[in-house]
C-alpha cells in the first residue's frame, strides 16, 4: 500500500493554486489553510474558486486534503470575548471545510490560562458541541492536535484528547492527528523501537487508531520530554531517523496521510528532500507496533 505523503502547502492567490503547487511536488496528500491565518475572519470563498479547487483537486494526485485552522482560536479562553470570538471562527473554518469538500479540520485543542485542564477540557468540549449543533449535516471533522504542552496547551497526554471525545456528544465528528515533534517534546519517546511500539499501542488503547485521520511528520529541535514545541527537518532533530523509520515502517499508520510542516521556502522545494528521506526509509519488512 503507497503512503500519503505531502505537506503544509500555500494558497497565496487562492485555495486552487495549492492544488498547482501540490501537484507541481508529486504530493498525494496535502494540508492548507482556507483563509489567513493570522486573521479572526475572511472574506467568503468565492463560487467560482471554490468550482476552481474542486475540479483541479479532482484531476490530480492528490488523495487526501486537511485544513489546519487560524493559530487565533482557542476554544477554551477563559476571557468571555475571546471565547466567543474562537468559537465563531472555528463555526466558519468548519463551514469553509464544508464548502470545498475537505474531510478534517485540524486544530490545537486550547490553552487554558490558568483555569486549570480540567475546566479548559471542558471549555473546548462545550465549544465543539456548540460548533457541531451550528453545523448539522456536516461532513468535515474536528480533527484534534496533539500538542507538546508548551505554556499551558491542552493535549500533550492522549488522555486530554480522550476526555474532550468522551464529553463531545456527535462523537462522529471528532478525528485525531498526531504531531511527531509536538508527542516527543511531550515526553512520548517514538525514537527508541521499543518505546516506540508502547507508544502507539497507548494511543489505539486511549483514543482508538480509529480516530487517526492524519501525522504531522516533523522532527524536533528540541529534546524528550522539553515541552517545546519547534519543528525541524526530518532526520536534523532529535526525533532523528530512528523515530521516522519506525512510524514509515509501522503496518498500522500506513493508511494514514502523513504531512510535512518543516521549515520551507516559497517553493517548497525542502519537501521534497523530506519526502525523500522519509520514503528512503521505507523497508521491505513491515515494522509491526503490537
Amino acid at each position: 500500500m503507497e503512503q500519503l505523503l505531502g505537506a503544509h502547502t500555500s494558497i497565496s492567490g487562492g485555495v486552487s493554486n495549492a492544488v498547482d503547487l501540490a501537484e507541481k511536488l508529486n504530493f498525494t496528500a496535502m494540508q492548507i489553510f482556507t483563509k489567513n491565518n493570522n486573521r479572526w475572519f475572511a472574506k467568503p470563498l468565492d463560487e467560482k474558486e471554490i468550482g476552481t479547487y474542486i475540479s483541479k483537486l479532482n484531476s490530480s494526485h492528490i488523495k487526501i486534503v486537511v485544513a489546519h485552522d487560524s493559530y487565533l482560536i482557542n476554544l477554551c479562553s477563559k476571557d468571555l470575548d475571546m471565547l466567543n470570538k474562537s468559537r465563531e471562527s472555528f463555526i466558519d473554518e468548519l463551514h469553509r471545510c464544508e464548502l470545498l469538500g475537505i474531510p478534517h479540520l485540524n486544530f490545537h485543542p486550547g490553552a487554558h490560562l490558568g483555569q486549570g485542564e480540567e475546566d479548559g477540557i471542558k471549555l473546548i468540549a462545550e465549544s465543539l458541541n456548540i460548533a457541531h449543533l451550528k453545523t448539522p449535516g456536516y461532513n468535515v471533522t474536528s480533527m484534534l492536535e496533539t500538542t507538546a504542552g508548551q505554556g499551558s496547551a491542552i493535549g500533550y497526554k492522549f488522555e486530554h484528547l480522550r476526555k474532550i471525545i468522551d464529553l463531545v456528544d456527535d462523537k462522529k465528528r471528532m478525528s485525531v492527528c498526531i504531531d511527531t515533534a509536538h508527542i516527543f517534546a511531550a515526553g512520548y519517546d517514538i525514537k527508541n523501537t521499543t518505546a516506540y511500539r508502547k507508544v502507539i499501542n497507548d494511543f489505539d488503547s486511549i483514543i482508538g487508531l480509529d480516530k487517526l485521520k492524519c501525522m504531522h511528520m516533523n522532527d524536533s529541535k528540541k529534546p524528550l520530554g522539553s515541552k517545546v514545541d519547534r519543528h525541524e527537518h526530518i532526520g536534523k532533530g532529535f526525533i532523528g531517523l530512528e523515530g521516522f523509520t519506525n512510524i514509515m515502517n509501522d503496518k498500522k499508520l500506513n493508511p494514514v496521510p502523513k504531512v510535512l510542516e518543516t521549515p520551507k521556502g516559497k517553493d517548497q522545494l525542502e519537501d521534497l528532500e523530506n519526502i525523500k528521506t522519509l520514503k528512503s526509509l521505507i523497508r521491505n519488512s513491515k515494522l509491526k507496533s503490537s
